[in-house]
């Protein structure tokens, strides 16, 4: 290093992040620890390199976001000029358009190729599709959003479609054919038209370091030095991008956090950054372990977590920051206690001083939280939820919603019209006479009934539904089972929508009357982006409500973690498969370590078991998840906290199935009877 350096790397970075902002010639494998500073590593390397002389345009920095890129970027021409804004910085996507432009031809392309964005390619596939007379097929036939995420997960996870299909959508399987040509004619019709999307940018770039040496050697000589961040989260085409890059001199650097893959439905690949050192010979590894987030006790609780892993990268976290308060772990009665337990916790923590903001609940999936969101609801307390929409504003909600809100007002025009569109052979029309007749007394005249039979089904279910009478959960169940035809009807992923129905009846059985279930149900309209979520975020004071994949690189003050049981963290879905056990681990690590200060982990002993689960529907005795069940975490590491909440019980009635004397209390500390 220059004595002449602007720059005082030793007084602005800790030892092992000066070992790797420092390092230069060879490849280096950055393991950077939660909250470890990684950030601020691969912007104190890039001051580093154009400080020794190195061309910033012999500087390439490949980032997830566009956004992250500017900002480091930004941050190393604060630190030391502006030469760093002449890196070259920016997602793999950008690069690869920009190196596809130059050399277009050199894959029979036009340098002029439009790229296609999402909203084009699935346009495409539905105009193939009808093309192809699949339209005229089976109505569960896959719609065009499913298509493409079959036909992308196959490119970015460089899977057959075929396999594609057998993992993750069962029910197309009967269409496997169908799918593979249409995949086909996709391909086709993009070369014919030079047209690109969104993976085939990758694709094509891989295609061209692959096979012309020249172009590979020239770009591997103009990037002298190559920077990948979040490297877990690179799929496989994006590693071999990466080795191509770097074949003539290996001076590359990839930062990431094996403990924190997590996203392998988006096709990341958790084997690229395990198997780095086996990819380039003479990988120097540098491990940033000091965290400058969490308490030590949350920071004990989570290396062992993360030690219990089947594969990893040896690391442990430290900090200098004070607190001595360990994580705390609560058994609570059931999915309603959960919530009230949470809003009883966050109220003591404002009293505090705690900002609502600086709290966040986080989720294995979206609809985890749907009792808690109408437990806010109903307290005025303010949220907001990332990693999906809210509960009530989910198309297949609204749809259910709409059968009881003209179940208790008759003349309720847009529910109706909700209602109607979904019915097959109800045109506008046939809808507006309808509602013209039926809102009176639920009776349609014998020419509709014969055109659309199914409606002479609906109209007696509502004729024979005491909307003022009835419990709000018997007429949902009523409706539900007249729903479900038109739910998979309607959606392709309808599989993965039943939990939330599930959970709408569960909230429906909280209810003695149906107006007091619609009232509460009516919640505040969903932000109109995740920019304007975002905003409001940092300036108001709102609750967040995350999933976990939703929450990856963001802290809190205090985080609590529902749900922590088998079936849910970890996912039902995962439990045969130990990869997928693993990944499910990795979640449970990235969600511990978003706090700060407070860590909570919640499990509701009585629930309904998760859809697809070996007892799909029925009420069942949790247990706890494995990933707070293995070794001493329980006994060492957590605090056990008795829920205090009150004891309503929406599941009263149904309890005599299970043994009176059950000991709850017993349970958090004897498992011997699982």
């Amino acid at each position: 290093m220059s004595a002449m350096s602007k720059i005082d790397y030793k007084k602005e970075l800790n030892s092992a992040q000066f070992d790797a902002a420092t390092a230069t010639k060879g490849p280096f494998l950055v393991i950077a620890g939660a909250g470890s500073g990684k950030t601020r590593v691969l912007v104190y390397r890039t001051a580093y390199l154009v400080e020794q002389g190195i061309l910033p345009e012999q500087i390439l920095l490949l980032t997830f976001t566009r956004r992250a890129a500017r900002q480091m970027l930004e941050r190393a021409s604060l630190a030391l000029d502006d030469r760093c804004q002449n890196v070259s910085g920016g997602t793999f996507h950008s690069f690869a358009n920009t190196i596809l432009r130059r050399y277009a031809e050199h894959l029979g392309m036009p340098k002029s190729f439009t790229i296609l964005d999402q909203d084009d390619s699935e346009s495409a596939l539905n105009s193939l599709k009808t093309h192809l007379g699949f339209q005229k097929l089976d109505k569960r036939f896959p719609k065009k959003q499913a298509l493409m995420s079959i036909i992308s997960a196959s490119v970015n996870k460089c899977l057959d479609v075929d396999a594609v299909i057998y993992d993750e959508y069962p029910h197309f399987l009967q269409w496997l054919e169908h799918v593979r040509q249409l995949k086909r004619e996709y391909q086709k019709y993009k070369k014919a038209l030079g047209l690109l999307d969104y993976d085939d940018l990758l694709v094509f770039l891989n295609t061209l370091l692959q096979q012309h040496e020249n172009v590979r050697r020239q770009l591997s000589q103009q990037y002298q030095y190559i920077m990948v961040d979040e490297y877990q989260d690179t799929n496989r085409i994006q590693a071999e991008i990466v080795r191509q890059l770097a074949s003539e001199h290996d001076n590359v650097m990839v930062v990431g956090d094996d403990a924190q893959s997590i996203y392998s439905f988006r096709g990341a690949n958790f084997r690229n950054i395990m198997d780095f050192p086996k990819h380039f010979s003479g990988t120097r590894t540098i491990k940033l372990e000091e965290n400058y987030r969490s308490s030590q006790p949350i920071l004990d609780l989570t290396n062992e977590v993360i030690n219990n892993a089947s594969e990893r990268f040896a690391k442990e976290l430290f900090t200098n920051k004070t607190g001595d308060v360990k994580p705390v772990y609560v058994d609570v009665a059931h999915e309603n206690s959960q919530s009230r337990y949470i809003v009883n916790k966050i109220r003591a923590l404002t009293a505090r001083g705690v900002k609502l903001h600086e709290i966040a609940v986080l989720f294995r999936s979206g609809w985890h939280s749907n009792d808690l969101e109408v437990e806010l609801s109903s307290q005025g307390m303010p949220f907001l939820k990332f990693g999906g929409q809210k509960f009530v504003e989910a198309a297949h909600i609204k749809d259910v919603m709409s059968f009881l809100r003209v179940a208790y007002n008759p003349v309720h025009e847009i529910a109706w019209q909700r209602i109607l569109t979904m019915l097959p052979g109800v045109g506008a029309k046939t809808a507006e006479g309808i509602i013209q007749r039926a809102g009176q007394n639920f009776s349609i005249d014998e020419k509709t009934a014969k055109k659309v039979p199914v409606l002479m089904k609906l109209m007696g279910l509502f004729q024979e539904t005491d909307a003022k009478g009835e419990a709000p959960l018997e007429i949902l169940k009523r409706f539900l089972d007249f729903y479900y035809p038109l739910l998979m009807d309607q959606y392709d992923d309808y599989d993965k929508r039943l939990n939330d129905l599930q959970s709408l009846e569960r909230i429906a059985l909280r209810y003695d009357s149906l107006e007091s279930f619609l009232a509460d149900m009516a919640l505040e309209p969903p932000e109109k982006s995740m920019v304007d979520a975002e905003s409001r975020a940092r300036n108001d004071s709102h609750l967040v409500l995350s999933t976990i994949h939703s929450a990856k690189g963001l802290e809190w003050h205090t985080v609590f973690v529902i749900y922590c049981a088998e079936g849910y963290l970890p996912s039902y879905r995962a439990l045969d498969n130990a990869q997928a056990i693993e990944e499910e681990r990795r979640l449970f690590y990235v969600a511990a370590t978003r706090a700060k200060d407070n860590l909570f982990f919640l499990r509701p002993q009585i629930d309904r078991a998760p859809r697809g689960g070996a007892e799909a529907g029925g009420l069942v005795h949790t247990r706890i998840s494995r990933f707070l069940e293995e070794g001493d975490i329980l006994r060492k590491y957590v605090t056990i906290e008795n829920d205090r909440s009150p004891k309503k019980n929406p599941y009263k009635k149904f309890e005599a199935a299970f043994d009176k004397d059950y000991d709850y209390a017993d349970e958090v500390t004897d498992r011997s009877d699982f």
